[in-house]
């Protein structure tokens, strides 16, 4: 680094764990590379390295795009002039994608500032440390994509099946055992649903009747015990299109509410 040693090196420790598991520990994956980074900026203190105390942490933020809170402001302290270098635990903690990483390294470049791995040793100021970057995150996306590809086929697999996948629940069932099972009084709000679109040809009319019904939404309690869903204003267009709800779809293993779908009254 072509640096004074008499100014001080101020360096952002970045961290970044994909998924908010296991964050609400005392010591978190943020927090061992956060101490890693501490470590390597402590072993080369007579430098001039120190440690900027702001905390850029991104916990359960992907790696795929840069809509992550702690990284922009990062980014916002560069151009700030705040900033001399960026420490990271892996370089896959900054981005799996190379398109992004080469926007952050431009702006690293333009700022004149320097980027760490603590675990892997490159130089971006040769070409031959560029190229080491480059490889590495090509295997970082490359890893991405595999997992977005098996997680893919998983929850594919688990739907041909019947199986709940997750998520919210849907309008008209309940998750028994993994499974979607029919409500029945639920499942009787959903075809009447239906058979007012039919009957007015039209979302809006059908608003208004389910507002002046008072019909809600899905209710329902996660497992930390958060009372969700009892909306008055229903996703018409998203209960419309439901393929789970038709019967419409083959071989996902649910019952189908509506069968055969009903049809507009001439």
């Amino acid at each position: 680094m072509n640096r004074n040693h008499a100014m001080p090196i101020r360096c952002a420790i970045y961290t970044r764990k994909s998924t908010d598991e296991g964050l609400e520990k005392d010591f978190n994956s943020l927090d061992a590379q956060r101490e890693s980074g501490e470590a390597f900026i402590k072993s080369l203190a007579n430098e001039g390295w120190e440690c900027l105390p702001t905390k850029y942490d991104d916990g359960g933020f992907t790696g795929a795009n840069m809509d992550r809170p702690a990284l922009r402001r990062l980014l916002a302290d560069i151009e700030a002039g705040k900033v001399d270098c960026v420490i990271v635990y892996k370089v896959d903690r900054l981005s799996r994608s190379l398109l992004d990483f080469a926007r952050i390294m431009e702006t690293f470049d333009r700022r004149k500032v320097s980027f760490v791995s603590v675990t892997q040793a490159f130089n971006t100021a040769s070409s031959m440390g560029r190229l080491v970057l480059n490889v590495l995150l090509s295997f970082a996306q490359f890893e991405r994509e595999m997992i977005s590809e098996r997680t893919r086929d998983k929850i594919a697999a688990a739907r041909r099946k019947g199986k709940w996948i997750g998520g919210m629940p849907l309008l008209g069932y309940n998750v028994v055992d993994t499974k979607l099972v029919i409500e029945p009084d639920e499942a009787a709000q959903v075809r009447a649903i239906f058979q007012l679109y039919l009957d007015h040809d039209g979302l809006l009319p059908v608003v208004a009747e389910l507002e002046r019904r008072g019909w809600c939404n899905k209710t329902w309690t996660t497992k930390k015990g958060d009372q969700r869903g009892g909306k008055t204003r229903l996703p018409l267009d998203r209960i419309a299109c439901r393929r789970r709800s038709t019967g419409y779809r083959a071989g996902t293993g649910a019952p189908a509410l509506l069968s055969p779908p009903p049809r507009r009254k001439k």
